[in-house]
Parts: structure tokens; C-alpha cells; sequence
């Protein structure tokens, strides 16, 4: 039996931007050529794709890291490193990302445009545009940007227009089987269906409409028990619910009971799902007696819902069915779509968070993870890349801080492990 999956968790790296090269040109007959260090390239996006071949999530139970290339390096003579390739990952059309943190939406991969969920770094500047007037040997260049990493959760959420739900046995593979060419397993026993089942129910040239069936909701779905839950969420997307009834009450079952437990279910799981239009269709009527019949479509029409009898194993009354699915779906919105939510944004503050310590020694110690790319590009030995590391150190507010906590001349700073005498 093929395992439904519905969910899973991964984590996507984009890749890292390329360093800026340090490099000048040397050439024969050629004084003082000047710095000649490329650019770095960029880094490779995580990009998403609907893929119509594949069902369920199951994929990523076995991969959870996705991890694109990081752009190359300058190079000398101007040469910008190469850009790496976009990593594509397909998913199951209907698979909506949330950001596992905050749980945002940040895309409904349902359509067929490829949708960009983490960028690439971009690649740092080489030492050919650091040149001015005056410093005509700039010894450093810019490190590459880090890409966007993230831990999300993929969860797929069908994409149907008409879901059908009934308790399990009540005949719902039987008549998405009769109606469209969806070819379910049908057993006579409890959760036959273990995943939704998708058919294309053709009407004529101009009306067709995608069927679900839901696998059997038992009552406590909404609190997790069963298969319940993971079931649910493929409702959510439906515009329209075919409530299955058995009529004959073969399971030793109250049809009336059923209704109303299937549908405390659907309210129990979501407020939105339990306003969602229903059609009635009681099933199984060829075993019923006419009583039963007349009871449950008394009970159903005082709900002011449409009732239809149908026996879907000998293919009898569906056809009236059908007409009315498609006669309701045209007066109804299209398949609900999840918007992406905006990220929030980042105090600038927590951006560039650092702090700074007075150890045993005396010696004050600045923490600061934004500095780590930037201090690999300084060389100690040149004055003009000391210049450009004082300039990040004060407009960062680390000088500031320092002067307030009393640093005095001649006092040594490290930061990230790197040593210096403190000048005024």
C-alpha cells in the first residue's frame, strides 16, 4: 500500500553570493596597472515548481536539506565568478510553503509559475571599484552576500472543486469510480482509502469539474483521531461539499446520525468549511426501503439542502447529480488560493546586533556575527583597508559603544577573535 504523505518539513539554503578578488594588473612594459579584482557571482535561488506526476510529499521524508551552489569567486583581470545554477524542487500542484517559524504563507504552489522561495546571495565587489583619487591601491574588496536560508513546512492541500465526504463504506470510491476515470481500491472494510482520490468528471465538451474523495472522516477527525486531521485539510480548498449518505443504514448506522456527526467534523475543523455549500446524496438506495428514503429526505430538505437518491454501485440517479454539482459549481467563486504573507520586517537594530564585554584580562571583546564576512576581506598590513574596517566600525555603532564603556587608547579590542590597539 502507497504511504500518503501530507506534510513535511525541510530546510532550504540558497546559495552564497562569491568573494570580490583582491588583484592588480601586472603586465610587462605596464607600470602600475592598478587593481584589476572581479566581482564575485551570485548564488543559486531554491525555486518551486508544480509537478502534476506526483501525489504526495512522501519524497521528502527521505531529503530534507536543499542546498543550492554558492557563486565563484573574482577572479583577476576583472573577471566576475561565475553565477551557480537555480536548485528547482518539484512538488505536488496544490502544495501551499509556511515559513515553520512564524507559520506565514509564503506561496501556493498551484499555478505553473515557477515561484523563487529562497535568493541567492549576490556576489561581492572586487578591489577594481574600490579605486578613487586618492587611494589608488585599495587592498580589500567586498565579500559575497549570504543567501536566504530557511526551515519550512510544505503542506499539500488538493486541488479539487467538489469533495465528497461520508463516513468510510458509505460508497464514496463507488461512485467517484462510476463517474469520472479514477480508478480507486474498493474493499469492504474501514479506511479503503487511505489517499484522497482525484477523477475528472466529464459532463460534456464544455462542463467538467475535479472530484476528490476524501478518505472516511470518523467522528473526533478534527481532533486529530484517525485519519482524520491530515484528511481535512484537503477539504479546505473545495467548493462544494457531496455529502454521502448511506440510506439502507447497512452498517448498522443512523443515516440521520451520520449527517449530523460528519458535519459537526467539518465545523469542529473549520468555520469557513462548515459554510461551504452541500449537496445530499444518499446512497446505497437500491438496499433501502422507501421509509428510510422518506425520512432522511424530510430531515434534509428542512435543512434547505438539495437531495439527491442515487445508488452509485448500479450507476442509477447519478446523472441528476452530476447536473446539479456542475449547475451550483458555475454560480460559485474558483478554487481558493493561499496569498503569500508579507515577511515581517527586521528592526534594523536586529540586523546588525553585536555586544561587547570587559574580560579578566581587560581586554574588550565585541561579538559581532555581521562582521565575520567583512573582516575577512581587511588586510592589517594596508592603511586604506584599516580605513574602510574603522568606517564599518563606527557606522555600526562599535566605537560608540566602546568610548561609553571607557576604552582608552592603547586598550586592545577583539572582535570575533581579531586583535587591535584601540587609537582614539
Amino acid at each position: 500500500m502507497s504511504m500518503f504523505v501530507d506534510q513535511a518539513k525541510i530546510r532550504i539554503e540558497a546559495g552564497n553570493g562569491g568573494d570580490g578578488c583582491v588583484s592588480f594588473h601586472r603586465e610587462k612594459y605596464v607600470a602600475a596597472g592598478g587593481p584589476d579584482g572581479g566581482d564575485g557571482g551570485k548564488g543559486g535561488n531554491i525555486v518551486f515548481v508544480a509537478d502534476d506526476h506526483m501525489t504526495s510529499l512522501i519524497s521528502f521524508r527521505y531529503k530534507r536539506k536543499y542546498v543550492a551552489e554558492n557563486g565563484q569567486n573574482g577572479a583577476a583581470k576583472r573577471c566576475t565568478g561565475k553565477s551557480a545554477p537555480d536548485l528547482v524542487i518539484k512538488v505536488p500542484r496544490g502544495t501551499v510553503i509556511r515559513e515553520a517559524e512564524s507559520g506565514r504563507v509564503m506561496a501556493d504552489i498551484s499555478g505553473d509559475e515557477a515561484v523563487i522561495l529562497a535568493k541567492g546571495g549576490r556576489g561581492g565587489k572586487g578591489n577594481q571599484h574600490f579605486a578613487t583619487s586618492t587611494r589608488q591601491v585599495p587592498r580589500f574588496a567586498k565579500p559575497g552576500y549570504d543567501g536566504e536560508k530557511f526551515d519550512v513546512v510544505l503542506e499539500l492541500k488538493l486541488l479539487a472543486d467538489v469533495g465528497l465526504v461520508g463516513f468510510p463504506n458509505v460508497g464514496k470510491s463507488t461512485l467517484i469510480s462510476v463517474v469520472s476515470a479514477a480508478k480507486p481500491k474498493i474493499a469492504n472494510y474501514h479506511f479503503t482509502t487511505l489517499e484522497p482520490v482525484l477523477g475528472v468528471v466529464r459532463l460534456d465538451d464544455e462542463r467538467s469539474f475535479v472530484m476528490a474523495d476524501i478518505p472516511g472522516l470518523i467522528e473526533g477527525a478534527a481532533d486529530g483521531a484517525g485519519l482524520g486531521h491530515a484528511f481535512l485539510r484537503h477539504v479546505e480548498r473545495c467548493r462544494l461539499i457531496v455529502h454521502v449518505i448511506d440510506v439502507s443504514g447497512s452498517e448498522a448506522r443512523d443515516p440521520i446520525e451520520d449527517f449530523e456527526k460528519i458535519n459537526l467534523e467539518l465545523s469542529n475543523f473549520s468555520e469557513e468549511l462548515s459554510r461551504c455549500p452541500q449537496i445530499v446524496a444518499a446512497n446505497k438506495a437500491d438496499l433501502a426501503d422507501e421509509s428510510q428514503i422518506e425520512r432522511l429526505h424530510g430531515y434534509i430538505s428542512e435543512k434547505g439542502l438539495p437531495f439527491y437518491v442515487i445508488s452509485a454501485a448500479a450507476a442509477q440517479g447519478t446523472k441528476p447529480l452530476l447536473d446539479e454539482i456542475a449547475k451550483t459549481l458555475a454560480t460559485l467563486p474558483p478554487v481558493k488560493r493561499f496569498e503569500p504573507e508579507a515577511i515581517p520586517e527586521k528592526a534594523p537594530e536586529e540586523v546588525k546586533k553585536f555586544t561587547v564585554e570587559i574580560d579578566s584580562d581587560g581586554i574588550y571583546q565585541v561579538d559581532a556575527p555581521f562582521m565575520e564576512p567583512i573582516m575577512r576581506t581587511i588586510n592589517p598590513d594596508d592603511w586604506s583597508s584599516l580605513q574602510y574596517f574603522e568606517r564599518v566600525l563606527r557606522s555600526s555603532g562599535i566605537i560608540d559603544k566602546l568610548e561609553q564603556m571607557g576604552a582608552k587608547e592603547g586598550v586592545t579590542v577583539s572582535i570575533n577573535g581579531f586583535e587591535f590597539d584601540y587609537v582614539d
